[in-house]
């Protein structure tokens, strides 16, 4: 092989030995991730349909489940003890949707499923939670065909602020390094993964 050739091989296989390297980087957690995955139970509420009407009740639902929740994990000081409560008390979750529903003339009920759930990244107000699966309280309304909600269940911060967060994390083992994956806007895996981006920007002079 010819110098020439060589060198147009290297310049071929690094972007793309690059941009490998950035599709894995997205798939796998850097430290800490694993913690938090196994360390939270997340919420979803999915509605019947994208109707104004559907979606307004399931935000009703919504507060109906976060009150009935509170009411049984109050104390909780871990995923397992949390996943084990409302394990025990779906029935309770599932009555507390389908009253709410009823109360606004809704008749198609409501299913409540428990179990592991890949979610995208989120932020919620100033609280980001990593792409990753993570065991998830599903409470589908109806046919399940509409836009849903997502929030954290255990540890309780659906109805917390920006600055309740710490100390609810702190009160259940999140670790300051987990802490901080979870309140700044770029995880280190993400600084890295637009680094790669620019790079490889820069390589084929992308403007």
């Amino acid at each position: 092989m010819t110098r020439e050739k060589k060198i147009l091989l290297i310049k071929i296989m690094i972007p793309l030995a690059a941009l490998l390297f950035a599709v894995v980087l997205t798939a796998l957690p850097v430290g800490g991730e694993e913690e938090i995955y196994a360390g939270v139970v997340r919420l979803h509420v999915i509605a019947n349909s994208d109707r104004e009407e559907d979606q307004a009740v399931k935000l009703k639902v919504r507060d109906a489940l976060l009150t009935e929740a509170s009411s049984f994990l109050s104390g909780c000081t871990n995923e397992t003890e949390a996943e084990a409560l409302i394990t025990a008390n779906k029935d309770r979750l599932r009555a507390a949707a389908t009253k709410t529903l009823e109360e606004y003339g809704f008749t198609y009920g409501a299913v409540v499923t428990l179990g592991k759930e890949y979610y995208p990244r989120r932020e919620y107000n100033g609280f980001y939670l990593p792409e990753g699966t993570y065991m998830s309280a599903r409470v589908l309304l109806g046919s399940a065909a509409g836009k849903n909600w997502w929030c954290v269940l255990f540890p309780p911060l659906c109805t917390s602020n920006a600055e309740q967060y710490v100390d609810k994390l702190t009160a259940v083992g999140f670790t300051p390094y987990q802490i901080k994956l979870l309140t700044e806007s770029e995880t280190p895996r993400y600084k890295l993964k637009f680094r790669i981006v620019e790079l490889l920007q820069e390589w084929f002079g992308a403007k």
